[in-house]
């Protein structure tokens, strides 16, 4: 049935309901604002149900299946493991979350419209869903549509093999042959989960290293770590074709693959919103064109994937607040963040945030660092975890403006770094924060010490 031309209204729309779009709409709902989210697919967006959550539980099991072996600790270990249960595990934790984030909105009292959203006039959308179509029209909106995976015009998307990011977190069975094309973050947390899972895996990468987005000697660790699980890493080369005996790679010939991965980026979901009738302005890359207050128009607000700035979720969360903010009136609300962290949950983990030596360089900017590796380290060496490191940068001034890390749960640590350089924290003031011991935390502790001249566990 389609339904006629009669608009439905509500106070605040939001179009999206992945980590941004919900959490916008739970944030109006606590203004008594009258809030409706309409979305397409799924509450919890991408993130939560075929991207961040299920990939890190098949990490999870990956590693706990990789564990069995001999010990430095003397301890034998074996794991009993099936991929159905694996794939049951994973979907157990999503369809947690996911109920979890239906519920608090239903008490929140956001209506939720299953559908796709399209303005028809600056203040009304139409929303279809199968034969049916509603309109809605609204005083004040939000946009969080996300991103979508970037497809590779030299690899044929209908070929069976051919699977997206998403479509390798859903496989029914595990591939003998898995070939990665992008060494990027996403690329690189899949090609390492399958490899420990016994797979054959090879990760195809175009620039001359894997995850060149981070600090080098971060990366250069993963790739060591990716070859002793048996896992083969070209840089420096193309994907130009598929065809019956595998991915063509130049100078490589044709590599065997059983299920091709493309995970060489993502592009924002703008294109097909109708957004020009809403007076919403795109820049050369399909990006919604906002102020510090998320404002693409006076009623209009965008967060997340489509907006300026790295595709993360928790910067969708926090945006969104700003968002909701504005629209409800107050002229002082700007996403502003000193630094916005980055992890990448490969083997060892990386994580980033705010400016780094190479970033600094690039920059022309003057910072000093100081690198404390985890072979230094109690803890580190208590789990015979000591790949890795904590590096603490700083301006001229001492003050902290940034941090590398690699190494077993780094992803759990750089929250404290990013916490000194939003508060605009000294060297000086993180060497003095007493931390635990034995912990990793203690690393942090070592490196504002080095960069304060006076190394404590490593010699100067």
């Amino acid at each position: 049935m389609v339904v006629g031309e009669v608009a439905e209204s509500t106070d605040l729309l939001v179009i999206g309901g992945g980590p941004g779009g919900y959490a916008a709409a739970l944030h109006a709902a606590r203004h008594g604002t009258e809030v409706t989210l309409i979305e397409r697919e799924a509450l919890g967006g991408v993130c939560l149900n075929v991207g961040c959550i299920p990939s890190k539980s098949l990490i999870h099991a990956a590693a706990l299946v990789s564990s069995s072996g001999s010990t430095d600790t003397g301890v034998e270990l074996s794991a009993t493991w099936s991929w159905d249960r694996i794939r049951a595990g994973i979907d157990d934790v999503v369809d947690g979350l996911t109920t979890g984030v239906a519920g608090l909105l239903a008490a929140a009292g956001v209506t939720v419209v299953d559908g796709t959203a399209r303005f028809s006039r600056p203040n009304r959308v139409a929303v279809v869903a199968g034969d049916d179509v509603k309109h809605l029209e609204f005083r004040r909106c939000i946009l969080a549509t996300g991103s979508r995976a970037i497809h590779l015009p030299t690899i044929p998307q209908d070929d069976p093999r051919v699977v997206d990011s998403t479509g390798a977190l859903g496989l029914k069975e595990l591939p003998g042959s898995l070939v990665v094309i992008g060494g990027g973050y996403i690329g690189v947390e899949l090609g390492t989960a399958y490899a420990k899972l016994g797979c054959n895996v090879t990760i195809l990468e175009l620039a001359d290293r894997l995850l060149p987005e981070v600090e080098k000697r971060a990366s250069q660790l993963v790739s060591r770590r990716l070859k002793a699980l048996g896992a083969t890493v070209i840089t420096g080369s193309a994907a130009t074709d598929l065809d019956d005996a595998g991915v063509v790679v130049d100078g490589h010939g044709a590599i065997p693959a059983d299920v091709v991965v493309v995970a060489v980026g993502r592009r924002p979901n703008t294109d097909d919103l109708g957004l020009d009738v809403a007076g919403v302005a795109l820049d050369d890359g399909g990006l919604v064109v906002v102020g510090p207050d998320r404002l693409a128009t006076p009623s209009i607000a965008a967060i997340g994937d489509i907006t300026p700035g790295p595709a993360l979720a928790h910067k969708a969360t926090a945006e969104a607040e700003v968002a909701v903010a504005a629209l409800h009136g107050d002229t002082h609300a700007a996403f502003d963040p000193a630094a916005i962290p980055g992890v990448i949950f490969s083997d060892p983990e990386i994580a980033q945030v705010g400016l780094t030596p190479s970033r600094a360089a690039a920059s022309g900017l003057e910072v000093q660092s100081f690198r404390f590796p985890f072979t230094a380290g109690s803890r580190s060496k208590t789990i015979g975890a000591t790949d890795g490191f904590v590096e603490l940068v700083a301006d001229t001034g001492g003050t902290v403006v940034g941090g590398v890390l690699a190494g077993h749960g780094v992803s759990e640590l750089v929250g404290e770094i990013a916490l000194a350089i939003e508060l605009a924290a000294t060297v000086e003031d993180v060497a003095a924060t007493i931390r635990p011991h034995p912990t990793f935390s203690e690393a942090i502790t070592e490196a504002a010490l080095g960069l304060d001249g006076r190394p404590l566990h490593v010699r100067r």
